[in-house]
């Protein structure tokens, strides 16, 4: 009789495919979606705050003649990113609105600064695609100035290294290296530490629309000798930038400023101060960005790591489970059983022989002369064909 293939063998052929499918998934889940996670999410919505005292002048004091200097002012610098179009599975475009303000004034008056920069970047690299071209605005009735950039700015690369990078910045209009330091930690996050020197910077020379970038005004209004001589002041700016970065996700976990911008007659004579302040980020910034560092991470580490591993194990045990319970199916399901007397059971049961049926007879041993009669049983003798049964 043919071989049948019983529940046990079925089920071992079902978890010889499942283990197969299982080891696929481990090798293929790294290299998909691993690749579908790094890249920066079109849902990315971060507000960072950097807080600090500094010196500051008073504007209006200066327009009435006279170049005051606020020293120990509470001033907050403020950054609302979001995304906006056009945006794909490649790009993103990051809109920053910026401000720094004093505390001490409020509403508009307290404003120093304010800023809309618009960018569009690569997802994965965070470089900026010039795709449109960026553009900066720094007053809400006038359109934004077309400003190409080829630096990061927002957000560094998916696996960062420890080299050197581009960095474009905003106040300067200006890409310059952003230079490894080292490697840290940040409440148990492992972080690099980069940083930049800028400037001096010829702000009218950077930002030529701006008209106070270049003053005249007599050398008294000034505070320098010379009466009512006028005395014309360029608006200079240095900036050194430091940024602790999550290397898996790109994601600037901290950030310090230490912003100095003043009037002078030469880059390397300081005259009147506008600006000199260190912003460092606050406490609450910093543990936003750690947590979101921390969840793209754990995506990662999810798909990258934990599911391959799993997905593999399972495969690897269905697979043997599969293989030991199919071999065992195979030894003990070949045919029927044969029955344990060795006697040959007609048609109809062990009862359904006619004793008056002819026999024939068949040698029981090929070495001597003995026989044994056979009952043969015609089919057509078969009880159960008897009507009277």
């Amino acid at each position: 009789m043919a071989e049948r293939s019983g529940p046990s063998r079925i089920f071992a052929c079902i978890l010889v495919g499942l283990g197969a499918l299982l080891l696929a998934v481990a090798v293929l889940i790294p290299s998909y979606t691993v690749g579908k996670l790094e890249k920066t999410p079109l849902d990315l919505e971060v507000t960072t705050i950097a807080s600090g005292k500094g010196s500051v002048l008073d504007s209006a004091a200066l327009l009435q003649g006279n170049a005051t200097v606020d020293t120990d002012v509470d001033l907050v610098a403020q950054r609302y990113v979001t995304v906006e179009e056009p945006s794909d599975s490649e790009i993103m475009t990051v809109q920053a609105g910026q401000t720094v303000r004093r505390t001490d004034k409020r509403g508009d008056t307290g404003i120093l600064t304010a800023t809309v920069d618009r960018v569009t970047l690569d997802r994965v690299t965070s470089m900026p695609t010039n795709d449109p071209v960026g553009t900066v605005q720094t007053q809400s009735d006038v359109p934004g100035t077309e400003v190409p950039r080829e630096g990061l700015q927002y957000k560094f690369p998916f696996n960062t290294e420890q080299q050197s990078y581009p960095y474009f910045d905003l106040n300067a209009r200006e890409t310059k290296d952003i230079d490894f330091v080292e490697e840290t930690e940040i409440n148990g996050l492992k972080v690099y530490h980069f940083t930049q020197e800028v400037g001096p910077v010829d702000l009218s020379a950077a930002v030529p629309e701006a008209p106070t970038n270049k003053l005249e005004l007599p050398a008294e209004t000034w505070g320098v000798p010379g009466g009512e001589v006028p005395i014309t002041m360029t608006r200079w700016y240095t900036n050194t930038r430091d940024l602790w970065v999550e290397p898996k996700t790109g994601v600037v976990v901290k950030g310090q400023e230490q912003m100095h911008q003043y009037y002078g007659r030469s880059a390397n004579q300081p005259e009147v101060d506008v600006l000199n302040v260190t912003f460092p980020f606050d406490e609450e910034t910093i543990e936003f960005q750690v947590e979101q560092a921390r969840n793209g991470l754990d995506q990662l580490s999810t798909f990258g790591r934990t599911l391959p591993i799993v997905a593999g194990i399972l495969g690897v045990l269905a697979v043997i489970a599969g293989v030991i319970l199919g071999l065992r199916g195979g030894r003990g399901g070949k045919g029927d059983p044969a029955p344990a007397s060795g006697g040959f059971t007609p048609p109809g049961g062990a009862g359904a022989v006619d004793p008056n049926a002819p026999t024939t007879e068949i040698p029981r041993d090929w070495t001597t002369d003995q026989t044994e009669q056979i009952p043969v049983v015609d089919p057509r003798d078969d009880p159960r064909d008897d009507p009277r049964r």
